[in-house]
């Protein structure tokens, strides 16, 4: 076991894991929210997995309007079009983030505009950046040197643009990495091992993130 991951548990080990909730975002605008129905299952078993920990993943996807309620920390959202949020559902994410929640939109391929858009839109006190090699999301537990490139899509350098309030990361939108599915069922895309295992382990980084943010 790695050093970085020992310090990771340690740490760990000041918050409370147990009922840490994965929750897939079923959001409007015609885009294909539903794109990796296997993602999250696996993604929480992986981490589950490398760290010890007890998430879950909501038994079914959730509105923005069932969000705040639903107890999740980890909301996830992907697709390969249109997604567009109303003025009450802008200000849900907004107060989401602000409760400790995380964000994480993975774009699927042809998201990234309709995505970044609403994001600017929901997060307009944020100062948006692309997230450096140094932050945590990449160290934590599996250490990056950046965003893995999982899927060709346009074949340009994957990009995790993130969403920071009073310093901290609240939201990340990825690109050009398709990240969501590497964590499907192998079948689905027949990923190469390595591959495979790289998107799984930034995302069990992204899920760390989520929970020991706050």
């Amino acid at each position: 076991m790695s050093k970085r991951l020992i310090f990771a548990l340690v740490f760990m080990g000041q918050f409370s894991l147990s009922g840490q909730v994965l929750g897939l975002l079923k959001y409007s605008g015609g885009g294909d929210w539903y794109a990796n129905p296997t993602a999250l299952e696996n993604l929480s078993e992986f981490y589950n997995a490398a760290t010890g920990a007890k998430t879950s993943v909501a038994t079914s996807e959730l509105t923005l309007r069932e969000v705040l309620p639903s107890g999740v920390s980890f909301l996830h959202a992907t697709g390969h079009g249109r997604i567009v949020f109303d003025e009450e559902e802008r200000q849900i994410l907004n107060d989401f983030v602000l409760r400790g929640g995380f964000l994480h939109i993975d774009d699927n391929y042809g998201m990234k505009e309709f995505a970044e858009n609403e994001l600017d839109l929901c997060f307009p006190q944020a100062k948006k950046v692309n997230v450096a090699s140094s932050h945590p999301i990449f160290n934590t537990l599996f250490k990056f040197d950046g965003l893995p490139k999982i899927h060709e899509h346009d074949n340009e350098q994957p990009k995790a643009i993130g969403y920071f309030i009073q310093g901290e990361l609240v939201a990340l939108l990825t690109v050009e990495s398709d990240l969501g599915d590497g964590w499907e069922d192998v079948q689905v895309h027949n990923d190469p091992k390595e591959k495979r295992d790289k998107a799984l382990k930034m995302g069990a980084n992204l899920v760390h993130w989520a929970i020991v943010r706050h």
